[in-house]
């Protein structure tokens, strides 16, 4: 997608890419932790989560706007693209496979991270229409690690109506909760950026451990952006 008319960043600029407000806090939050003074923008559009709920399977057209979206992000001089919401994989895919920048879907990196941790893996959703895409991604990963890991999603029901309603509180312990009835995993993964602000709640109710998506992402995209740098610099 990009071309040398384009303007490119002096500095590594990370576009974010977000389908929801609940989405935006946390993950500037894991920048800030584990990669300060990282140039992030970022770019919402809210009905793209809202038409997804209403459709049972990903759209042409909702695809066409995720490839829009990564083709504006590129046109503000980005250096790597990272997505925050879980429920467009396919089309994230497209995206990444169409440009010559890193492209990362929200969950890629959190999966590589928990099939490394075992084979029992328990992943605490909110919002119901990412997970089938979700399972799908999980297995592919599974299959090109030759892995044996097995995914069991559990739906934390009520818990992303709250935070929208403004009671991150409520939405924390809800996930926690249902934190507290899980006894054998590996590990736990919080599926959504939004969940992430649980990750503490979380942790606290159980030895097991707990993966939260922008954080897994955050470090991968930076480990990404530092090998790319150092290739660039040598050559």
């Amino acid at each position: 997608m990009h071309n040398d008319n384009e303007p490119m960043s002096a500095n590594n600029r990370i576009v974010l890419i977000h389908a929801t407000k609940v989405a935006m806090e946390p993950v500037e939050i894991a920048f800030n932790a584990l990669w300060p003074g990282i140039e992030t923008v970022s770019l919402l559009d809210e009905a793209l989560s809202i038409d997804r709920q209403k459709q049972d399977e990903l759209s042409d057209h909702l695809e066409a706007r995720i490839l829009t979206l990564a083709e504006y992000a590129e046109g503000l001089g980005s250096n790597g693209i990272l997505y925050t919401c879980s429920a467009f994989g396919t089309a994230i895919e497209r995206a990444a496979s169409n440009s010559d920048i890193p492209v990362l879907k929200p969950n890629e990196a959190m999966f590589e991270r928990a099939i490394a941790e075992g084979d029992d893996v328990v992943m605490l959703y909110t919002f119901e229409p990412a997970m089938a895409g979700m399972l799908v991604e999980f297995e592919e990963e599974v299959q090109r690690c030759g892995s044996q890991a097995k995914l069991l999603g559990i739906y934390v029901e009520d818990a992303l109506q709250a935070l929208k309603d403004g009671d991150a509180e409520r939405h924390n312990q809800l996930i926690a909760d249902k934190a507290k009835q899980i006894e054998n995993a590996d590990v736990i993964l919080l599926a959504h950026f939004s969940m992430a602000r649980a990750l503490d709640s979380v942790e606290n109710c159980t030895s097991i451990p707990v993966l939260s998506s922008p954080h897994t992402a955050v470090e991968k995209m930076k480990a990404v952006m530092t090998a790319l740098n150092a290739r660039d610099t040598a050559c």
